[in-house]
């Protein structure tokens, strides 16, 4: 069952999709030539604890980092470590909160200094292609145009779409009810409802579809080593329009 958030549940939500945002724009800046990517996750830590907050990835399953970073041909799940990051890498970094005993979730692609316009168009379709899938995750709307709507938008930019990881559900937990695929069937799946809280994560290859996960169990790569792109937004489904809780909202200047 998909859970619906009340009023006060949805207030909670926002704070933490408000804290995650300022987060992910805080590392976004730090990545830098010469960066390690343990030096990322440490300040991600810091970002966090100074907001009240615990990473809901640190000990998932194991999982020792306070954030995913993963690079290049990385896709998702990347660990920090001595790797120092090079102009022209593609970062990736999945950043989430979970403050007051609810989780904000959010992924974005980075650009090291410029990079090739062949890897700037990935990340400019794979954000689109989230905007896409949130576009339709609205009241009455189904679960597959959602899905549908992002791998539509992928096709035709000429990339593919990574199968075996999949958006979700998020709130009191990191993962709930609904999986989240990035294809599938307009007009199918579950009916979405006001109160629905979505993370529609798009991670999209430049070239073939298939991954591999590599020998640290979680670090999961192109198999064709080509690049890769990760954005990701937690979503509220309302009466209206979706509402992007990790979108950072900027103080009106006086």
């Amino acid at each position: 069952m998909i859970p619906i958030k009340r009023a006060h549940e949805i207030e909670a939500m926002r704070r933490s999709g408000q804290a995650v945002a300022e987060i992910r724009e805080e590392l976004t800046a730090a990545i830098q030539p010469g960066a390690t990517t343990g030096e990322i996750d440490a300040l991600a830590a810091r970002l966090i604890r100074q907001r009240g907050g615990k990473s809901p990835f640190h000990g998932y399953r194991g999982f020792p980092g306070h954030i995913c970073i993963s690079v290049n041909e990385e896709v998702v799940h990347g660990i920090g470590g001595r790797r120092r990051l090079a102009y022209g890498d593609l970062v990736k970094i999945d950043v989430g909160i979970i403050l007051d005993g609810w989780v904000g979730d959010t992924a974005t692609s980075v650009p090291v200094g410029a990079v090739s316009h062949e890897v700037s168009e990935l990340c400019r379709q794979t954000e689109a292609a989230l905007f896409a899938g949130i576009d339709h995750a609205r009241s009455g709307k189904r679960l597959g145009d959602v899905c549908s709507a992002i791998e539509k938008h992928v096709s035709r930019a000429g990339y593919s779409v990574v199968r075996e990881f999949v958006g979700h559900g998020v709130g009191r937990s990191l993962h709930e009810e609904p999986q989240i695929p990035n294809y599938g069937k307009a007009g199918s799946g579950p009916l979405l409802k006001p109160g629905m809280t979505l993370a529609i994560e798009p991670m999209v290859n430049m070239g073939r579809p298939e991954v591999k996960i590599l020998a640290d169990g979680w670090t999961v790569v192109s198999v064709d080593g080509k690049p890769s792109s990760h954005f990701e937004h937690t979503v509220l489904v309302t009466e209206g329009d979706p509402e992007i809780l990790t979108c950072r909202k900027v103080a009106a200047s006086r």
